[in-house]
């Protein structure tokens, strides 16, 4: 069942955070991209807000039934990935908010701040016909330095995960 997985894979991320989270965030290179990161997802999301964005999303999923966090969409999330949310302070669900939502999901929005791409850059027509190109211009442009930031977060982490397994 895909929701045992997804349980599964917060499991795994959260028995390996209790287990190693100071020897992760002693590393000098995971400790400066994660304050980046945080950095820059907090950059986006401040111009998603400032743009009208999320208030056009939270409406098209509360008052018009639609959602483009459906479910399903948390199998995209791997064990890496939920591992970073921790390190970023983020509690993971153990339960899905909506049946028919992305198990990340709540009613304020996505539970996570380190999200899969998909989830940070894609936009639907509703906002791309709303918004000139020049208007999403600035919000591409940190979504781009989330994405670049969360990549190399999630490069050195997996380095950082094998060396720890083979010490074990």
């Amino acid at each position: 069942m895909l929701a045992d997985r997804i349980i599964e894979k917060i499991v795994w991320a959260e028995d390996f955070h209790s287990l190693s989270k100071d020897e992760l965030l002693r590393d000098p290179k995971i400790s400066d991209l994660r304050v980046k990161l945080r950095a820059a997802i907090h950059d986006s999301r401040r111009e998603m807000t400032g743009r009208g964005i999320v208030g056009i999303c939270r409406d098209c999923d509360q008052k018009e039934g639609g959602s483009c966090c459906g479910y399903g969409l948390e199998n995209y999330y791997d064990e890496t990935l939920l591992l970073i949310n921790l390190l970023l302070g983020v509690g993971l669900p153990r339960e899905r908010a909506e049946s028919t939502s992305c198990f990340f999901l709540s009613p304020n929005g996505c539970r996570l701040l380190a999200r899969q791409v998909i989830c940070i850059n894609y936009v639907c027509e509703k906002i791309t016909d709303r918004f000139h190109p020049q208007e999403l211009a600035p919000l591409r442009e940190k979504e781009g330095v989330e994405v670049e930031l969360l990549f190399r977060l999630n490069e050195e982490l997996k380095k950082a995960v094998a060396k720890i397994r083979r010490s074990a």
